[in-house]
């Protein structure tokens, strides 16, 4: 199996840790995980894309994994999205950026500002416009982790609850995603990412509506069939905003599908790939 080379590089303010797969010399694919999770949620894409000859970044977003806190505590959108920006100027030339949920509107934020280096923009259930009853759902998850867990049957148990996703039976490898405070235990993400003004604020939706409507890069949308956050109509008026918009439907999966095995993704990626960023 390849291995990645654990890199970071600078974003606003903040050290964004990634793992690298494939030569560096490559066209960089840039991938970007949903809130609370981390970069390890897209190993399995960015190896493939690796596989076919070019350079695959999964980073941990700024407070989440090993990227820097936040030392002013600015986790809305913009931050995310300016970090996005400081990645395209680190590496300097064309690639295609790829993002799950809070990943998917930072590239989106970011990646729209700079047609000149982004070549693609690939979304993974991300809209700028969503639905606030399935973001409730999220929030729950967040709540539940607040106080941290006694062990890690309690903390499969809330993703199990709240996320929708099946209840993992091996719960060792969930280890990697915690951290140690005292005697509980706690994912590893800077609390204040999930603080009530940082999940869906009005200046998020705002922000998305501006880089639907600016960004002239091709966007693809992969919508889950069955997402809980992106509705039919949310995907109307995301076409309104960008007409360029090219839609793809994953069939019978939640909003989640992204969330820690995510290879089948990639040979949709890859496609489209090979039509805007050749090798």
């Amino acid at each position: 199996m390849m291995s990645a080379t654990r890199i970071s590089l600078p974003g606003d303010g903040v050290a964004m840790v990634a793992d690298a797969y494939g030569d560096p010399a490559a066209p960089p694919v840039c991938f970007f995980h949903g809130g609370g999770q981390s970069r390890r949620s897209w190993a399995g894409s960015a190896r493939r894309v690796a596989q076919a000859g070019y350079y695959g970044l999964t980073f941990d977003l700024r407070g989440h994994g090993e990227s820097g806190w936040a030392s002013d505590g600015d986790y809305l959108l913009e931050a995310y999205g300016r970090d996005v920006e400081a990645i395209l100027a680190a590496l300097g030339r064309p690639m295609a950026l790829v993002g799950a949920s809070r990943g998917g509107q930072s590239a989106l934020v970011g990646g729209s500002r700079h047609p000149d280096r982004v070549r693609l923009i690939m979304l993974a259930d991300v809209a700028p416009h969503i639905d606030d009853a399935g973001v409730e759902e999220i929030r729950g998850f967040f709540r539940a982790s607040e106080a941290g867990f006694v062990s890690l049957d309690e903390a499969a148990d809330a993703l199990h609850r709240h996320l929708g996703q099946p209840r993992v039976a091996d719960v060792s490898g969930l280890a990697k995603a915690m951290r140690t405070d005292g005697e509980r235990l706690f994912w590893h993400w800077d609390p204040r990412t999930t603080s009530q003004q940082f999940l869906h604020p009005p200046s998020e939706g705002e922000a998305l509506v501006a880089a639907a409507m600016r960004v002239t890069t091709p966007v693809v949308l992969v919508k889950a069939e069955l997402s809980e956050i992106v509705s039919d109509e949310s995907v109307r008026q995301f076409q309104a905003l960008t007409p360029h918009l090219e839609v793809e439907v994953a069939h019978g999966v939640g909003h989640m599908f992204t969330g820690d095995h995510n290879d089948a993704f990639a040979e949709r990626l890859l496609r489209h790939l090979t039509t805007y960023l050749p090798l």
